[in-house]
């Protein structure tokens, strides 16, 4: 995949600000109601204020956009849960066919990209910022949150978790 080629994404609003904020979905915002329910995505549910914290990015001028595991249409039961639970963003992005993480990534180009350390299923070898190319990964600020912890500890100004 090369550098502007076409995404696969499901617009979530029309609403976008200039500088972008990519966010993981399931294990950084969403969580299962119980473990026995960890693959039943449907039924997962915001992690703590999470929603609160997102969209006071937003009102700070950030576009916010989302990555989930999810690939085609099954990306639909995410875009449906972040509906139901008003989370604020212009577009949750997906992989088709061959595509990996990195290639969102590298594609979207966020100046700050949030994600799990996707302890459950492997670590940092699964993370979104892991493969990108390394001249772009140093203009990307990466923040690693504790699987299933949420967000809520990371700071409400822009310009200080742009720092954080």
């Amino acid at each position: 995949m090369k550098a502007g080629e076409i995404l696969a994404f499901i617009d979530l609003s029309d609403s976008a600000g200039t500088r972008k904020i990519m966010i993981f979905t399931e294990g950084t915002i969403l969580k299962p109601k119980s473990w026995f329910l960890q693959y039943h995505f449907r039924s997962y549910l915001p992690i703590g204020d999470a929603v609160k914290k997102i969209l006071n990015w937003q009102q700070q001028g950030m576009d916010i956009v989302y990555c989930t595991s999810r690939r085609g249409q099954q990306a639909r039961v995410i875009a449906d849960l972040l509906f139901i639970y008003r989370f604020p963003g212009s577009r949750l992005y997906f992989r088709e066919h061959t595509q990996k993480y990195h290639h969102l990534v590298e594609n979207i180009h966020p100046e700050i990209l949030i994600e799990d350390d996707c302890k459950s299923i492997g670590g940092n070898w699964q993370m979104c910022i892991t493969n990108v190319d390394p001249l772009l990964k140093k203009e990307i600020h990466s923040i690693v949150v504790e699987e299933f912890k949420g967000i809520d500890q990371l700071p409400a100004s822009v310009e200080e978790l742009a720092a954080f």
